[in-house]
């Protein structure tokens, strides 16, 4: 399949044909499956204290009291201990040893992020999963290799608008919303919609400028999986790669 190379002006430069990498069959199944591996691979263990609702002196009142016979409090009829009363312990309270982690096999792990690469180039696929981009631009989006030299946000800006992708950057600034839940008591308080992937053979300079961009994100082909070409195991994310960062791939086969 081919596609357009652009220059940092959005004009075409040349014609390129994608590595085999691009032309594997999309796996819905096998993307949500590697992604939940990923997301659960990456949970923080918890659980509660072992002492959680053991740490008061409980008093069975026996008989002929007119009272159920479960351990109360000394100073009242409050329960304890057990875990049907209140103020007692949890019947099933969450423990650090629960296994979280999930195996993928190497093979399905690669043709999951192959699959997820494939979709790239799919525009009907990227348009469904929400992203804005010129009808006349080929996907991946392949540009100049000079693009890793930029290293001022100003700049970076202005080059993704003349190739037609700052109706994207838009759409995620739009929808930066405060989170809901507990998140925002922990470092979390806003939730940014993805944009574009940018990837690049070198992301020293890249990354300083892209990255300051609503949703943007920059990483090497290395760093390449399937979580971060579909998050949420939604597959089809904008992509725009340098040339260095496709001749790259060209290795990728399984």
């Amino acid at each position: 399949m081919k596609v357009n190379i652009y220059d940092l002006e959005g004009n075409v430069k040349t014609q390129m044909n994608l590595p085999k990498a691009f032309e594997y069959p999309f796996r819905p199944d096998l993307i949500k499956k590697v992604v939940n591996a990923y997301q659960s691979n990456s949970r923080q263990p918890y659980g509660v204290s072992p002492f959680a609702g053991l740490r008061r002196v409980g008093h069975n009142w026996g008989p002929n009291h007119g009272r159920a016979r479960v351990m109360r409090r000394p100073d009242g009829d409050r329960g304890v201990i057990m875990n049907n009363t209140v103020g007692g312990r949890t019947a099933f309270a969450p423990t650090t040893k629960r296994v979280w982690y999930k195996k993928i096999n190497k093979k399905e792990r690669m043709l999951s992020k192959l699959s997820a690469l494939s979709v790239t180039a799919n525009k009907e696929i990227v348009k469904r999963r929400g992203h804005i981009f010129k009808d006349d631009l080929t996907l991946p989006v392949v540009v100049d290799k000079s693009i890793e030299g930029i290293d001022k946000v100003d700049d970076a800006f202005k080059i993704l608008e003349k190739l037609g992708l700052d109706g994207d950057i838009k759409r995620a600034k739009e929808g930066t919303k405060i989170r809901a839940g507990k998140g925002k008591l922990r470092g979390r308080r806003y939730f940014t919609p993805r944009s574009i992937l940018i990837v690049v053979k070198n992301k020293d300079k890249a990354k300083k400028s892209f990255e300051n961009i609503p949703g943007v994100e920059v990483i090497t082909p290395s760093e390449i999986n399937t979580e971060i070409l579909a998050p949420g195991s939604h597959p089809g994310r904008l992509t725009l790669f340098s040339e260095d960062a496709i001749e790259e791939i060209k290795g990728w086969i399984i």
